[in-house]
């Protein structure tokens, strides 16, 4: 596999691709003109993982079908510790069959989770 991209549906892309990049470090990769005058923007937050942000009310209009609960995920990182320490929203860590994680919540009230990577 080459490449894993994400689709994640929002109210405020800018908002929420601005936690990204300012919080985990995401960058930008790509954005996207899209047919209702809004953008798509991808980020890549690992090597070779993206996340890919569409507003919701495109996709009320051109996938309704799509749209639904934001999917479950977890990222593995080696800079668990600074992580937690830069998310304002990061909950406890807590040990999960070995490894420690914490959960977070993006500004539109996702949460997310932060594996440490070994």
């Amino acid at each position: 596999m080459q490449k894993v991209r994400t689709m994640l549906y929002v109210d405020d892309v800018e908002q929420v691709v601005d936690f990204w990049q300012n919080k985990l470090g995401a960058q930008v990769v790509e954005v996207n003109a899209l047919p209702d005058d809004s953008e798509n923007i991808v980020v890549t937050v690992a090597p070779n993982v993206e996340l890919s942000f569409f507003a919701k009310s495109f996709i009320r209009q051109y996938s309704p079908e799509v749209l639904g609960a934001t999917p479950s995920l977890i990222l593995y990182s080696r800079d668990f510790e600074g992580l937690h320490d830069r998310l304002t929203t990061a909950g406890k860590i807590v040990e999960n069959s070995g490894t420690r994680t914490f959960n977070f919540r993006d500004p539109e009230g996702n949460y997310f989770v932060i594996g440490e990577a070994k």
